[in-house]
């Protein structure tokens, strides 16, 4: 398929768009049928599965949350995993259960840090097979962060400093610890 001249959206003229100057939709590739396999579709390649406990901020017998490996330019990014090896809809009702309680506490936790004004709350499934929810903390004010680009922004934005990025990692870690599960991180 090709796509000639196609204008664009009517988001690239919101004030939360990334970008300015001149910009082109790209052409469609022609659909790649079968799809090739996600990254860790099988156990034994799939990073979640194969991570250990310390390299998350938080654990419990079900779930585990972990940060960014570097520093975001966003207050915080934490990605909720399960321990079991599953997508989205082959969860078992306990575990969906849970995740929506986790959603809403994590959500909380991370709306609870200094400085931070909502949580995105995302999840897409084309990239690993192991489900994993992103949360990103949008900055108090900062009103072009608003809305369904904000994971853009935390691409584009300066990183914030190791200390702040340990310090807020901590701090949610800890809260959601007080209602279960272990903080993983040294207080």
């Amino acid at each position: 398929m090709t796509q000639v001249d196609t204008p664009l959206p009517e988001f690239v003229n919101w004030p939360t768009f990334p970008f300015s100057g001149s910009l082109t939709v790209r052409p469609l590739e022609p659909p790649a049928l079968p799809e090739p396999p996600r990254d860790g579709e099988e156990i034994a390649t799939c990073r979640a599965c194969q991570a250990h406990d310390d390299a998350y901020v938080w654990v419990d017998e079900r779930w585990r949350v972990k940060a960014t490996d570097q520093p975001p330019g966003l207050p915080l990014v934490l990605y909720l995993e399960p321990r079991m090896h599953l997508d989205l809809g082959d969860l078992p009702n306990l575990e969906a259960a849970e995740l929506g309680l986790l959603t809403v506490r994590i959500e909380r936790a991370m709306r609870s840090l200094p400085g931070v004004a909502r949580v995105h709350v995302n999840r897409w499934g084309d990239g690993a097979a192991h489900l994993h929810f992103c949360f990103l903390a949008r900055p108090a004010g900062a009103l072009q962060l608003r809305g369904s680009f904000l994971s853009m922004w935390d691409d584009i934005l300066p990183p914030i400093s190791t200390h702040d990025w340990r310090e807020n990692q901590s701090f949610v870690a800890a809260w959601l610890a007080d209602q279960g599960g272990t903080s993983m991180l040294a207080s």
